[in-house]
């Protein structure tokens, strides 16, 4: 049996090699004599992809944003991605977000979550790391993510903040006892707090040689996972980092059933009728692919967003119309200078 050289490139907010040593532990696992290698960048990950030292390598998504023509020049592609298991970040604070004091402070180095924390809750300090070093003349040097994110957990014992926001992967490798709050995308109530990940948000994909068998790469991938990762690459692969920060996006697979359930629950009628025809039949019984994206301006003060719901057999044409509508709706809102309000 030959044995696949197997790469992995891992951020702390993406582990990508302890995600792959949990699959192949798993009963999911292929039944291939498998070697994992840890790789330290992309450039040089995709060289040994190149020469045949690596069969495959899976990475967090964000990594290859702005270098796919360096996957390219090295004769590689996408050949399937995994389901992001953590994509939703977590405040950690003894309150809820609509709990907290007047002029709380709560550090977020995400600025989609600065602005939607803004957009959750007037009169919040929500400030990045480096605007509170510069306000409160802090040199600050830290070795890695965890380093920083333990800094932040003292400042809350010691009550010079009220709250942070961190991955929940992080949060899980770091010894927290206080209360946390996920933020997640769907609100217990109709119009309650709601906030999208952010772009490739816990989402691994897995590349490799261009002739390399898909029968094989296809054992590592998933086809939700698959899904996502083609949605957020034609919405997001051509906008540069600084605009990607501000812009919150899910994709996701779902069943009629459960939509039905929240639509239900929230009075959503637009929903209700959508998959019913006049007589109130079902009219799909298919695997939906739901798709909602947004852009906050600074000031948390005013959203635009999109939302479709997609039978899966249609994703991949209804994407092309959809982002056409969302451009559209992105040239309106800079004639209105939305950004900067």
């Amino acid at each position: 049996m030959a044995r696949i050289q197997f790469g992995t490139l891992s951020i702390p907010s993406c582990p990508v090699d302890k995600y792959m040593e949990k699959f192949l532990d798993s009963e999911e696992s292929p039944e291939l004599e498998i070697e994992l290698k840890s790789c330290k960048n992309l450039s040089l990950a995709l060289k040994k992809l190149e020469n045949g030292e690596l069969d495959l390598l899976a990475l967090p998504a964000e990594n290859l944003h702005g270098k796919q023509l360096e996957m390219y020049n090295a004769n590689c592609e996408v050949l399937g991605a995994r389901t992001p298991r953590t994509p939703n970040m977590i405040l950690v604070s003894e309150n809820k977000i609509q709990y907290q004091p007047k002029s709380a402070i709560i550090l977020s180095d995400s600025k989609l979550v600065r602005r939607q924390l803004r957009r959750a809750r007037k009169g919040l300090r929500v400030l990045s790391v480096i605007a509170f070093a510069e306000i409160y003349n802090l040199d600050l040097e830290f070795d890695n993510e965890l380093s920083k994110y333990s800094w932040m957990e003292e400042l809350r014992l010691n009550g010079d903040i009220d709250g942070y926001v961190i991955p929940r992967v992080i949060y899980s490798q770091i010894d927290i006892n206080e209360r946390r709050h996920s933020l997640l995308p769907d609100p217990n109530n109709l119009g309650d707090s709601h906030f999208l990940p952010q772009p490739y948000s816990d989402l691994v994909i897995i590349i490799g040689r261009k002739n390399f068998p898909r029968s094989i790469s296809e054992l590592f991938s998933e086809v939700e996972g698959d899904t996502i990762w083609k949605m957020q690459d034609y919405f997001l692969s051509s906008i540069d980092e600084k605009e990607l920060e501000g812009i919150g996006i899910l994709v996701r697979h779902r069943k009629l059933s459960t939509l039905m359930t929240q639509a239900e629950k929230h009075k959503d009628l637009i929903m209700e009728q959508s998959f019913h025809d006049l007589e109130g039949e079902v009219i799909t019984n298919e695997i939906l692919v739901e798709f909602r994206i947004e852009k906050i301006s600074n000031n948390g003060k005013k959203t635009i967003s999109l939302q479709r719901v997609i039978p899966y057999s249609k994703f991949q044409i209804a994407m092309v119309a959809t982002e056409k509508d969302w451009k559209k709706i992105l040239d309106r809102a800079e004639m209105n200078d939305f950004v900067n309000d």
